[in-house]
Parts: structure tokens; sequence; C-alpha cells
């Protein structure tokens, strides 16, 4: 049986590229709520499905490590054959590339093309162009917390994923958890997925199509699959873009502006503000996009001294509006990626890294109240608060359970 590729088993069947741990960490940005398709398969070992492949990556200090698996003629022809709709159960399927079969299927068959390909995928879907050390050091300068939290959580990069996975991806989040949320993600995959390929027993599906999302059958479908609520805003929401908009619509607003794209996006059944401005962030390239629940909003008030709407018990989108506006402010145009580092250092998956040895802990509040009155006097919103008493109240917050961003 084929199996998941180890960069140990040897490298020639691996591919790599030049990339630092400062500038991604697959750990931190695979894991903290982003994308829900990536599992651990071995130790610092990621595998999952991407552009309609199945990749394991993995990394050392200085290089990105990628295996993608090959699918043989007879893959593609039973995924061609493949019906799009309904419930469907994974075929029996052999595949190339495996480490056991690295003796059968040399490094050679690999076309130079598909090597070019592949490489440029991840460029792609990791953003390798955006140089996050600058960023950090930019963040750094107006954010004492941030900079605290850097040398930890350092790496923590944005995906550019694609609109309709990211979408429907996010429609599964409300009243969820990352670890939930992988889950039915997985079984809507399984369920109505094109087949890839299958390593360890486990089967590795593509996202399915807006058509078979679409499909009058799925609602029904994918309650059975105890998706609850959700199922039908997945079903009209697949439907209501077709019917109204056609196949390229999601890719489209990459092109028009951030406000543009969220008011489009809440159109959708079960779309609000914060599923909106996810898939702006995650998949339409709107790094100002600054998702806000009720986790950032205890953030915001713990973290960072923000006062309005304290009194509120539910996030309103007024002070949905100020907390985004606030933290644009704050970080600049980046603003989306800058409150990912933060979100993921408040995880509960994550804090102990803040107990490893040899690693800069962040300074306590009191410890840095001038660098806090500074910050915030330098933050300007349209909010009415009081400053003074903003920089100087302390908060308590126990960490969250690992909510998705």
């Amino acid at each position: 049986m084929a199996t998941h590729a180890v960069l140990s088993s040897g490298v020639n069947i691996w591919k790599s590229l030049a990339c630092a741990k400062t500038e991604l960490r697959l750990d931190l940005t695979l894991a903290c709520g982003q994308s829900f398709r990536w599992r651990e398969t071995a130790e610092g070992h990621w595998t999952g499905v991407m552009g309609g492949r199945v990749w394991t990556l993995t990394q050392t200090d200085d290089t990105l490590w990628y295996h993608v698996y090959k699918k043989t003629n007879r893959q593609v022809e039973a995924s061609d054959r493949r019906g799009r709709g309904g419930i469907s159960h994974m075929p029996e399927i052999k595949f190339i590339g495996s480490v056991k079969e690295e003796e059968e299927m040399p490094l050679a068959t690999t076309l130079k093309h598909d090597t070019e390909e592949e490489e440029e995928m991840l460029r792609d879907y990791f953003q390798l162009n955006v140089k996050l050390g600058d960023l950090y050091r930019e963040w750094g300068a107006v954010d004492p917390h941030l900079k605290h939290i850097a040398d930890i959580f350092t790496g923590v990069r944005m995906l550019r994923q694609e609109p309709t996975e990211c979408l429907f991806s996010f429609l599964c989040t409300s009243n969820n958890h990352i670890s939930r949320i992988q889950g039915m993600v997985e079984r809507l995959c399984q369920a109505l997925g094109t087949p890839l390929c299958q390593l360890d027993q486990t089967s590795y599906n593509d996202f399915p199509s807006l058509s078979a999302l679409a499909d009058s059958s799925v609602e029904a479908s994918l309650r059975e699959l105890r998706f609850g609520y959700r199922a039908r805003y997945l079903q009209q929401s697949a439907k209501q873009i077709l019917d109204k908009h056609g196949l390229q619509w999601l890719e489209g607003l990459r092109g028009v502006s951030y406000l543009q794209a969220r008011d489009a996006l809440r159109t959708l059944p079960g779309v609000g503000t914060k599923v909106a401005d996810c898939v702006c962030l995650m998949s339409l390239d709107k790094a100002d996009a600054v998702p806000i629940d009720t986790h950032v909003w205890q953030i915001a008030k713990r973290d960072y001294k923000y006062a309005a709407g304290r009194e509120l018990k539910t996030l309103t989108d007024k002070v949905h509006k100020d907390i985004g506006n606030f933290f644009r402010n704050l970080w600049g145009p980046y603003a989306g990626w800058a409150q990912s580092v933060v979100f993921c250092a408040d995880l509960k998956k994550f804090q102990k890294l803040k107990d490893l040895p040899n690693v800069k802990r962040p300074k306590t509040e009191e410890g840095s109240e001038d660098e806090w009155r500074v910050a915030c006097k330098k933050t300007k919103v349209k909010t009415q608060m009081n400053m003074k008493s903003r920089c100087k109240r302390k908060s308590k917050m126990p960490v969250k359970e690992e909510r998705v961003l």
C-alpha cells in the first residue's frame, strides 16, 4: 500500500525551494485555522490537498521541502468518469510517488514543466513574494504586544487559497472550533469531491466544485453527515453563485476593492461579516481585511486596552467596524496578516511554545506601560474612547479554546 512520504527516507523523491523558517512556519501557518485540509502525518510533515494535488510538506531551517503524489492514467480516467453529485465511495486507487515505490519510479520521470509549475503553485499559495520579516519589523515598531510575541510566533504567513474552497470551508465555521471544522470539511470532500489518492489507508479527495455543491440533493446528504443548519447554507450559496453570477464570480472579486468584495459575499446565505472578512483575507488578496469575532474582541480588550463597546454583551456591526479600523490604523495595509499572528499566539494548542527553553519571553504589561501608552496614542480611530484609561486599564481573560479566525 502507498505511504506518506518522509524526508528521512531519502531526498531523491523530494523537491525543494529556499525558504527560511522566519518567513514560513508550517506548524503554525497550516494549523491556525486558515485552511482545514492539512494534517501532520509524521513529525514535522504536513499532508494536504492544494490545487487538485496531494502534497506532503516539511522544512529545515532554510529550506521548504515538498513531495507531490502523481496520478496514474488509470486514476485520471476514474476521476473523469466519476459523477459530481451525491454521496460516493472511494475507489481503489494506484498512484506514483510514494517512498516505497521510489525504485520503480525514479525522479527522472518527473517533467521539468511539472517541477516549475509545482514550485509556482507553492509560492503563490504561501505568498512567498511578501517579505514577512520586513512586516514583522514594521509591526513591532508600532505594536509592543506583537513585538514581544514575534520571537516565539515567527513565520505565521497568510495563505492564498482557492476562493471556492475558502468560502465553503468557512461556511462550516459558525459556532464551531478548528478540530470539528476539519472533520466537517473532510466529510464534505469525501462525499462530493473527486478522488485523488490513498495513502496509509487515508483517502484524499479534491474540494467539491460549485456544481457539485449546488446539486439539489446536497442539503439532505450533508445533514446526514451532521452539518446541521450549515447544510442549507452551503447548497443555497453555491446555487445562488451559479444562478446569478457564474463560475468565475468568486475569483473575479480579487479585482475589486475590499469593501466591494465583502459586501458582495454578504449577499450569500449564511455569510456574515466575519466569514466575509476571512474569505477576503485568505483568498481574495485583501490584506487589510481583519476578521473580528468574540475571541479577537477579547484580545483587543485584554492586550490592546480597547475600551469601546466594553459594556456590550454581543459583537455589533459598529464594534466590528471600529475594531477593524483600530487594527488597520495600528498595523497598516497588511493588518489582516498581523492579526493572524496575535490570533495564533492566543490559541490554546500553541501555548506550550511559550514554555520552550531558549526563547525570549514577552515582557509583562506592567513592564512595558510606557510602550503601550505610546502605541495607544499613535493609533487613532473614530470611536470615542478615553485614551488614558484605555492605556492603563488591565483586563484578565483565560486562554481561549481553538476558535477559528
